[in-house]
């Protein structure tokens, strides 16, 4: 297989301590026979998935694949859209997370979410970040502070920021308010983190810094990302998974899977034959 220039590029520029799955990896996420309709329209068939800890797991795919469906249902997102149907299994550390026991508010702070389109609220920097540990009952505001101070240091944005931490976080840039967002997801301190393509809207400089970011992040967090961006998939995760029409088609370290697919619909979708 030729593999496409521009992806070969982005290989080479993942960083030198970058590691790919093995079998002796621990899954965080175990994904087993999910499927998921919308209405009559099935979206998602026979999804079985181990998801490693501390690692970047990058999910990709043509539009319309059922990517963005699958990571809402890592922490039960798609509850919120009507007449919706899931069967299978969903393990988190081994514990199903559609099971009635389940608390949803707690599966929610443990498994956090950065959506595409960034959105702070309509609030000071600090008040962003803050909200969780307010709502879940933190009032001290010598903790808030502290709180604040390491989410926005582990969002790389507290240099740029730690002299306006009172102005409207609606006068940041796309790439501080997304960078911001994430800070907001820290400060719940989950143990995964969910991105649905967090630097689509952002320019190069900005992808960067949260390419950057997600790279340094999985040191303590397991991280899923959705892309459409093949070059970023192969720059930033460690496994891979190709989704095509609501199937898992493979998925296995990403180096691998770029240059050695096992199978021809996932080379014909990297050489760019359809997608």
């Amino acid at each position: 297989m030729s593999v496409p220039v521009s992806i070969a590029n982005a290989l080479a520029q993942r960083p030198a301590t970058s590691t790919n799955s093995d079998a002796t990896v621990r899954a965080k996420i175990s994904v087993r026979q999910v499927n998921f309709w919308y209405g009559s329209q099935q979206a998602l068939f026979d999804i079985n998935m181990d998801i490693p800890e501390n690692q970047v797991t990058a999910l990709i795919g043509p539009s319309g694949c059922g990517k963005s469906t699958f990571l809402r249902l890592l922490n039960r997102m798609n509850e919120l859209i009507e007449n919706t149907r899931f069967t299978g299994k969903v393990l988190l550390d081994g514990q199903d997370i559609y099971d009635r026991s389940m608390d949803v508010v707690m599966l929610r702070r443990r498994v956090g979410m950065v959506f595409q389109k960034s959105n702070p609220f309509p609030k000071s920097i600090f008040e962003n970040v803050a909200y969780g540990p307010r709502i879940a009952g933190i009032r001290n505001r010598r903790l808030l502070e502290q709180i604040v101070e390491n989410c926005l240091k582990r969002a790389a944005l507290w240099d740029e920021v730690k002299d306006r931490l009172h102005e409207s976080a609606m006068a940041l840039s796309g790439g501080q308010q997304q960078r911001l967002c994430i800070a907001r997801a820290l400060a719940t301190e989950p143990e995964v983190l969910l991105m649905d393509e967090p630097a689509s809207a952002l320019d190069p400089s900005a992808t960067a810094k949260i390419e950057d970011l997600i790279f340094e992040l999985k040191t303590k967090y397991t991280i899923v990302i959705v892309t459409h961006n093949m070059q970023q998939a192969a720059r930033v995760s460690d496994v891979t998974a190709f989704f095509y029409q609501g199937r898992l088609i493979e998925m296995g370290p990403t180096a691998q899977l770029f240059t050695r697919p096992r199978e021809s619909q996932t080379e014909d979708y990297i050489t760019g034959r359809f997608g």
